[in-house]
């Protein structure tokens, strides 16, 4: 008998003015217990829309839930409030996507995990703190006594996402809901997270609902899928038979997209001058020797620096990826190159010149704004990135505001010059930020940062926080920008599955130090340093041969390198 099973579930949004939505389209899943069910889609295909209503946690004015959604038998439909405070937590656990924003910052991560336990039993308070002591073992947490009552800020993302868990397991339910939980997550930790599941799952026969967009994160935890898009269910059925034989042209799409590691092709024997197809130019942007410590004059002696002493060459038209986990100064690099952030060592050039260097703050070279004009970024987060009061017209005509002199139909020239480079319509001029998909706000960040023609983009986690598909097609806009205007990428990333596709040469960065650097083909076919060896292996998606070659795997689905 099925633990939870959804049957004909359709979810309506009642609008004011214009047509109602109907946002699930009849659906119907079920999952067993010590099994995993995996429901896969893009953004706005109706799966996490989907599980919120089937639990009563869709609180959204005018929705209107219809179907049947039984946990043991009992519809969750149309329950009173009451019963499902009573199994939520209790018999039903779910971890979301983003543990920052689910967890108390004020409150310690002991208060919030025992929380999940005294608001459903009455309990000694010196038992349930040793109940907590247990759970944050048993998630991974290390030094659980020395951690407990430390705040969510003193986490990493990936300890952060450990104590969702733990909550989300406090009460042993049958059914943990996981949506989206290891997307903003580094690849390393993803793994982990993924490994912890499975290994929960084997202790407990906890049955779990693994909502994700992206079929490789899956494939190694998924025992059946769901694919849905646009409210409806497309396919669905064991997991060995949607990977080996998708019926639907829609999976074979998700499942193109979710394949990882070099392209084949030419490139993978190009020279060393060579990316794309197209012959690089000279060395751009130099990087030498730069260091950078936070609060460095009144930092502890043992307090390690963000970066150490990292060098390196940008050239005219290369796509040069910068990987690492959280933590290991790739961000702060790309401030430091963008000239966002002063350097505590060395300096950065652009074709000589230098623009950003240490030194007393009144000696410094300055970026001055033909140089802003030549670098560029974007960020990771199209939502918080674009200002949300300001149409796309305004936030695009800014860069000429500051840095030319447009009479008003030139701006409208260059404006819709620019939309069509990014392939969107004129019409999005017009509207707001929060009118537009995720794939279509990255697309804006991208064009706001071609308004100047710059010669090199940093590109931090410029993908990291959209599907999969929409990603292939951020992508793929990176490489025609380069083909057709020889502009040069520092693509900062923690997954070097889209970093080994997309980009001509790695530099992998830990602790602040370049520890690997070399082609993209040759760093993942021979990497030399242990830590990249880790990265490469925590790719995901080799059971299911979602890795090109470039990152080969061997009979039991491992990297060999």
């Amino acid at each position: 008998m099925s633990v939870f099973a959804v049957e004909d579930l359709r979810v309506t949004f009642r609008q004011r003015h214009g047509a109602d939505v109907e946002a699930v389209k009849g659906v119907s899943f079920a999952v067993e217990a010590g099994r995993t069910l995996a429901i896969v889609g893009e953004s706005g295909s109706g799966k996490s829309v989907s599980l919120l209503a089937a639990t009563g946690l869709l609180n959204t004015a005018g929705a209107v839930v219809q179907g049947r959604a039984l946990h043991h038998g009992t519809d969750l439909v149309g329950a009173s409030a009451e019963e499902l405070r009573r199994l939520r937590g209790s018999q039903i656990g779910f971890v979301f996507q983003d543990p920052q924003a689910n967890l108390h910052p004020l409150k310690t991560v002991g208060a919030q995990v025992a929380e999940a336990i005294t608001s459903h039993r009455r309990e000694p308070r010196r038992q349930v703190r040793a109940r907590v002591l247990e759970l944050l073992d048993e998630v991974g947490i290390r030094e659980p006594r020395r951690r407990i009552d430390d705040y969510p800020v003193q986490f990493s993302g990936g300890m952060r996402q450990r104590v969702m868990i733990a909550m989300a397991l406090a009460l042993n339910p049958g059914l943990l809901i996981a949506d989206e939980p290891t997307t903003a997550l580094d690849v390393t930790v993803q793994a982990s997270i993924l490994d912890l599941l499975r290994g929960l799952q084997r202790d407990h026969g906890t049955a779990i609902i693994f909502v994700s967009h992206d079929l490789a994160v899956v494939s190694d935890i998924a025992d059946d899928i769901v694919v849905m898009r646009g409210g409806v269910v497309v396919e669905s059925g064991d997991a060995d038979e949607v990977y080996g034989a998708p019926a639907q042209p829609y999976t074979r799409e998700l499942l193109d997209a979710a394949v990882r590691g070099p392209a084949a092709g030419p490139d993978v024997e190009a020279g060393p001058d060579t990316a794309g197809g197209a012959t690089l130019g000279d060395p751009l942007l130099q990087v030498s020797g730069v260091g950078h410590h936070y609060g460095h004059r009144r930092a502890r002696a043992d307090t390690p620096p963000a970066v150490s002493d990292v060098s390196f060459d940008l050239r005219r038209g290369e796509i040069l990826g910068l990987v690492g986990e959280s933590g290991s100064g790739k961000s702060t690099l790309g401030r430091i190159v963008a000239g966002l952030l002063d350097p505590s060592a060395g300096s950065v050039s652009i074709d000589g010149s230098t623009y950003t260097s240490t030194g007393r703050r009144r000696a410094r070279p300055r970026l001055d704004p033909r140089t802003r004009g030549r670098i560029q970024v974007v960020f990771q987060d199209p939502y918080s990135s674009l200002n949300p009061r300001r149409r796309v017209r305004d936030i695009l005509a800014e860069p000429f505001d500051l840095h030319r002199d447009l009479a008003a139909q030139e701006l409208e020239v260059e404006l819709e010059a620019l939309v069509n480079t990014v392939e969107l319509a004129p019409s999005i001029l017009n509207r707001f930020p929060a009118h537009l998909s995720g794939g279509q706000r990255q697309r804006v960040a991208v064009a706001r940062a071609l308004a100047l023609s710059p010669d090199v983009v940093v590109a931090d986690e410029a993908v990291s926080a959209l599907d999969i598909t929409t990603q292939s097609q951020i992508l793929a806009l990176i490489r025609r920008l380069r083909e057709e205007r020889g502009i040069s990428f520092l693509f900062i990333s923690h997954d070097l599955g889209v970093v080994s596709e997309l980009c001509d040469r790695v530099l992998v960065l830990n602790g602040g130090r370049v520890v690997e650097q070399g082609r993209t083909e040759q760093v993942f076919s021979a990497a030399r340093d242990p830590y990249t060896r880790l990265l490469i292996d925590s790719i995901p998606g080799k059971r299911r041969g979602l890795v090109r070659a470039g990152a080969p795997t061997g009979e039991e689905g491992r990297v060999h390198v």
